[in-house]
């Protein structure tokens, strides 16, 4: 069975694995009604989806206080069937009953999604959200934060445009008299040292947004593709673990994932973010072809080759990414 173990990197914090990104658009989640407030009964266990933990209390609470800061705050997931009032904020949520042993929260893109097992009352349901109260409301306001976050990163694609490469600001020119040697693109110096350098496009002046759009992907898929193989040749050696197969994932709710077949996926929008942020992810995963799972051994594993990854992974959850549509 071990052949069969993947484990996963998710773009977004909060959507059930070890990392959470900023462009999710996996949907979740269905005719709201109110409910009578949740009597004082014990709830069974609760798995935090986003935590990864029984009963996890969630991180210690912000300086502003929920109660401020969620003042007739409304959370609505598109998919909701029923709602609750968690403090002076009304949060509509999905709910589902599934083959599971406790109930269990998801909050993502779309809202608070909630999963227990058929065996439950609806009573015990209640109770238990009154208990986790604080942390959804302050995994939800996260989330609310990081999709603004996201919305000002719009590309607007057209001669001029912006986007990050590398952890550098790269301006697109279009510059259709040359083909660039059948690579699509060129990277200029910048003038003076200092500023953004420029992305040279062989595509026309008059070119659609999405024609752009599709140009610059390209370019920074093989600029990614060719960097990602030079990153895995470094770090593979030194975690004793061989790779055999690189895929670039368009995942929009993960960073990466490793077989234990040595296969390794990776996100092409990874090549957004600064080399250090890349080197992690990059050891992240091939530490997967060691330790196959994310007990403190797998993370002793990571540090052995980069001691800083506390830091690195929270800049990885914290670093808005652009959007591409």
């Amino acid at each position: 069975m071990r052949g069969l173990l993947q484990f996963t990197m998710d773009l977004f914090e909060g959507l059930g694995n070890e990392f959470a990104p900023a462009n999710p658009s996996e949907p979740r989640g269905k005719k709201v009604r109110k409910k009578a407030a949740p009597p004082a009964v014990p709830a069974p266990p609760v798995a935090d989806a986003q935590q990864g933990r029984a009963g996890d209390a969630g991180p210690a609470q912000p300086a502003v206080p929920l109660r401020d800061t969620l003042a007739l705050a409304s959370f609505v997931h598109p998919q909701a069937t029923r709602e609750a009032v968690l403090g002076s904020a009304r949060v509509a949520y999905e709910f589902k009953r599934g083959k599971r042993k406790t109930i269990g929260f998801l909050v993502g893109a779309e809202g608070l999604s909630v999963r227990a097992p058929r065996w439950v009352t609806l009573r015990d349901v209640d109770a238990a959200i009154q208990e986790k109260a604080g942390w959804i409301l302050r995994k939800l306001l996260e989330t609310q934060q990081r999709h603004a976050r996201v919305e000002a990163t719009r590309i607007d694609w057209k001669d001029g445009a912006e986007f990050p490469f590398m952890g550098e600001t790269v301006v697109i020119r279009l510059d259709p008299k040359h083909g660039f040697a059948s690579v699509g693109g060129t990277l200029d110096a910048s003038d003076d040292g200092i500023g953004p350098r420029t992305l040279r496009l062989a595509v026309a002046q008059n070119a659609e947004a999405s024609q752009i759009r599709d140009a610059a992907q390209a370019w920074l898929m093989r600029q990614a593709r060719r960097l990602f193989i030079e990153r895995l040749d470094h770090f593979a050696p030194r975690l004793g673990v061989r790779w055999q197969k690189l895929s670039l994932s368009n995942a929009a709710t993960r960073w990466g994932s490793a077989s234990a077949d040595g296969s390794i996926r990776l996100n092409w929008r990874l090549i957004h973010f600064r080399l250090p942020v890349i080197d992690y992810v990059v050891a992240h995963e091939l530490a997967h072809l060691r330790v196959m799972d994310h007990s403190q051994r797998f993370w002793d594993t990571v540090e052995s080759v980069v001691p800083d990854y506390g830091l690195l992974r929270q800049q990885l959850k914290d670093e808005a990414v652009p959007r591409w549509s």
